[in-house]
């Protein structure tokens, strides 16, 4: 190695220095616990792969992350799906005050998570707003303690990760709308197409990287989300509403079963990362033909030649 390489990485070694410490370290001492029955005080034992057979074998636990993959649905591709017809919608509309518009838009995505939950929390309460909207519109026999119900609870939460996620999602995808070339806009519309074939032939293919993006950073937040529900639900009624992280918190801090909570951690950001590289994978640009899951470039209907 030169003298300038070894030079180059004085500029890198803080940022190591924090990644080590903060990270991997971390990462190292969990992996360390998930093979001893610890409880922070006392002396582990060593239990071997104990600790990862009762996170695939507890039905509390199967349960749980199930509801993770529930959530994916309200946390992931909705917000995604709510963020392109937003951002299509916008990059044809010009109206005065569009900006403003948009921003409010992204409001909730820089509320902090406490702040949301009391709000929704608020919202969704036996007399709170909304169950007062259903009954000022004759719609009282719908109402219900969304947070308190078995069955409206973990929908009910959902619905929040969707208000806090679509607003990221419209604002990657508007940055990518903006780098598409007009040129190719006016190119199809010449060719006859509308609105729609716009949006599924040349919109789309080009947001892959922006869709990526977001898929990866909804996907992280829905599987890891531990704050929204804490401070809405704390997993219940009963546990229709628990998830991993909310276990991970209880057997290390509640518990003291700090060997379990450590396999269940190490197990959910394998599955993270699983999910992650399958998302990566599933939108990356195969080659110039665009055999992706997403083709690129408008479908051009034939041009007749005038005599």
């Amino acid at each position: 190695m030169t003298s300038l390489s070894w030079s180059s990485l004085l500029y890198v070694a803080p940022a190591l220095a924090f990644f080590a410490v903060f990270v991997v370290y971390p990462i190292g001492i969990s992996v360390w616990y998930s093979f001893y029955a610890y409880d922070g005080l006392t002396e582990g034992t060593p239990v071997g792969l104990d600790n990862y057979t009762a996170v695939f074998t507890d039905p509390d636990l199967r349960a749980a992350l199930l509801h993770s993959l529930v959530l994916l649905f309200f946390y992931a591709a909705l917000p995604v799906a709510v963020g392109l017809l937003l951002a299509g919608a916008m990059s044809r509309i010009r109206v005065y005050g569009l900006t403003l518009f948009r921003a409010l838009l992204f409001v909730p995505q820089i509320l902090s998570s406490v702040v949301v939950a009391v709000a929704w929390r608020n919202l969704l309460a036996e007399d709170g707003p909304v169950n007062a909207l259903l009954r000022s519109v004759g719609l009282g026999r719908f109402t219900t303690s969304w947070l308190g119900n078995f069955d409206t609870a973990l929908p009910s939460i959902g619905v929040v990760g969707t208000w806090v996620e679509y607003g990221l999602c419209m604002v990657l995808f508007l940055s990518g709308i903006v780098a598409i070339d007009r040129s190719t806009y006016e190119a199809a519309r010449l060719d006859g197409a509308g609105a729609v074939r716009e949006f599924f032939s040349i919109t789309l293919p080009a947001l892959r990287p922006q869709i990526s993006i977001a898929l990866i950073l909804t996907v992280t937040f829905a599987l890891r989300n531990f704050d929204l529900i804490w401070n809405t639900t704390r997993g219940g009624p009963g546990t229709s509403t628990t998830v991993p992280s909310l276990y991970v918190y209880q057997d290390a801090f509640q518990n003291r079963m700090l060997g379990r909570a450590s396999a269940l951690a190490i197990v959910l950001t394998v599955v993270i990362l699983a999910v992650v590289v399958a998302v990566q994978l599933l939108l990356r640009e195969r080659d110039g033909r665009g055999r992706g899951l997403l083709r690129r470039g408008p479908v051009r209907p034939a041009r007749k030649v005038q005599p």
